[in-house]
């Protein structure tokens, strides 16, 4: 199959606070100079800069004004249009689709769902196209994880899936997302992330992370809303969206921002120095418009995610969303454990105190100040959820279906032995 050169420029439309339908924001191009760097773009419509409800695409960034905005990070592609364009999963579906890879970042932002992450949309088109009415039912999702499973499988998909089926897989955005197979589906009250089991998983991880979610909710942390439903025999997690809010003909969005976004880094380890709960408080603090109650829940997930061994805690898996003018971190979501070999040592993703990303109460106390909170309070809080999670989690497990060996498995996640060392001497 002959390649087809990428394009070099869109419009960019977003969904504004308390409506349903989306206007045209911004005209976005992406070229490449003689140096082979990708140069991308950036310019707001003289009909939105004139709308006294206009929202900036990124406060921080972008923020409204009559100019040409211009980069060269992220291969041309602003933070905020990065995070609305598809993750692992939808990238690999959006291949199969097209039928060619690899494919310009504009290809990704373009081929992706109406239902993305967020308030943002492309096309080319200087008119947006009218919002998605219709969605896969919760009904629907024996025949998702059919799909999913060809998907995973890199085999021909069955024969009741035709290309705007294959397309409905596509999930929501970099945000949310992750590598696993992925559907949005509907019932009465919204719209639903359905998380399938992969074909090749070694446990249950759907009722796994419905577990991490039900015992973050029990140490204090606000989190997405979940259940499991099984159909067929096999179990998918639902995961409610909190970018989106049901009305009466239509559903409201929520911009969003992921935390990646907000630190101005990278994917690659290139930028892995920017990668830090203490830099991702500081700017909630900017952003925020509660940064009191933002960073302390932010402290909260550093040590939940410390004390269940939760080592792919990335950037991408926080966010802020604004579902008016005012921006506030996002509830939690993609907590998951890992069992590792070490039980002196283990780190988290992202930097947490003095000593680096080592996920220990030491560490993660050291900087407690930055999180606007006092020695006092950090203590409390790493304490209760050091005691919540040790005495807890196996109960917890078994109440939401986790099997004794899949327990087994993941017994070694929680509240390691490294995590209440203290530094010698």
């Amino acid at each position: 199959m002959i390649s087809k050169p990428s394009p070099t420029e869109c419009f960019v439309y977003i969904t504004l606070p308390g409506a349903i339908a989306p206007v045209t924001a911004a005209r976005f191009e992406l070229n490449t100079n003689r140096s082979g760097v990708s140069i991308g773009r950036l310019v707001y419509g003289r009909s939105y800069l004139e709308r006294p409800d206009a929202v900036p695409l990124d406060p921080i960034e972008l923020p409204i004004a009559s100019r040409t905005y211009e980069t060269t990070a992220l291969n041309g592609i602003f933070g905020a249009l990065r995070d609305a364009g598809p993750d692992y999963w939808g990238r690999l579906v959006i291949e199969r689709h097209v039928g060619q890879a690899p494919l310009g970042e504009l290809d990704y932002l373009l081929h992706s769902p109406d239902d993305r992450a967020g308030a943002l949309g492309f096309g080319f088109n200087q008119k947006p196209p009218a919002p998605m009415r219709e969605f896969n039912r919760t009904l629907d999702l024996a025949k998702l994880q059919a799909i999913a499973d060809a998907i995973v499988k890199d085999e021909e998909l069955p024969p009741e899936a035709d290309k705007a089926q294959a397309q409905e897989l596509l999930l929501v955005g970099t945000s949310m997302g992750g590598a696993r197979p992925k559907a949005v589906v509907e019932d009465d009250d919204g719209l639903w992330i359905a998380k399938f089991n992969r074909i090749d998983d070694k446990g249950n991880y759907a009722r796994i992370e419905h577990t991490m979610l039900v015992l973050a909710r029990a140490c204090g942390l606000t989190t997405a809303e979940s259940r499991i439903t099984t159909i067929g025999g096999r179990d998918t997690l639902l995961v409610k969206r909190f970018d989106r809010e049901k009305v009466a003909n239509g559903y409201v969005r929520a911009r969003m921002l992921s935390g990646l976004t907000l630190l101005r880094a990278e994917d690659s380890h290139r930028s892995r120095d920017k990668w830090s709960y203490i830099l991702l408080a500081e700017e909630l603090r900017r952003i925020s418009a509660q940064p009191k109650k933002d960073a302390t829940e932010l402290f909260r997930r550093m040590c939940f995610n410390a004390l269940i061994s939760n080592t792919d805690d990335h950037p991408r898996n926080h966010a802020v969303i604004a579902k008016d003018q005012d921006w506030t971190l996002s509830p939690a979501y993609d907590l998951t454990p890992m069992a590792h070999i070490s039980l002196e040592h283990r780190d988290l993703a992202l930097v947490c105190g003095d000593a680096g990303r080592y996920a220990n109460a030491e560490n993660l106390l050291s900087q407690a100040a930055r999180f606007l909170l006092s020695d006092n309070e950090a203590k409390d809080i790493v304490a209760a959820m050091r005691e919540r999670v040790k005495t807890t989690w196996y109960e917890v497990a078994r109440g939401q279906g986790v099997s004794e060996k899949d327990c087994e498995r993941i017994a070694g996640a929680f509240a390691y032995p490294g995590f209440d060392l203290e530094k010698a001497g």
